[in-house]
């Protein structure tokens, strides 16, 4: 299993750094996220060391994100929020702030001030979005 030493959430999965742990299996870990942007906002990781959803594998990727819908149903059950938000960012132009892959589930309220991904559509330009939407199609062949 990939790690790495100067990796936070690695030392969490080694346990070198304690964690308040709500769910494990062997490639699985979710735990509270200490730094809670609401209560109730758990991580969720695998526990092998991928720095952007582009290392990982999709299998993988797709457990993890079992494991989050079941853990998002219990957060759901315990604090009775009004909404979810899932999140899984990459690089730091995307907000990653530890580079290892985990989502986030963070319970919201209205009026709790978050602005999570708050934008004004604005509509884009036709035949570049179709041209981009050609050029990811012919990469997944």
């Amino acid at each position: 299993m990939k790690t790495r030493d100067d990796c936070i959430f690695c030392k969490i999965v080694a346990g070198q750094i304690p964690s308040m742990t709500v769910f494990e299996d062997e490639t699985t870990l979710a735990f509270m996220d200490i730094s809670p942007l609401n209560r109730g906002h758990v991580l969720v990781i695998p526990k092998e060391h991928f720095e952007t959803i582009g290392e990982i594998e999709p299998a993988l990727y797709g457990h993890v994100a079992e494991v989050l819908c079941r853990i998002a149903k219990a957060v759901q059950a315990t604090v009775a929020p009004e909404g979810l938000n899932v999140m899984q960012l990459n690089g730091r132009a995307g907000n990653q702030v530890v580079p290892h892959v985990h989502l986030h589930i963070v319970p919201r309220w209205s009026g709790d001030g978050l602005t999570i991904c708050a934008w004004e559509p604005i509509p884009g330009d036709k035949a570049e979005i179709a041209a981009i939407a050609g050029e990811i199609k012919a990469r997944l062949s």
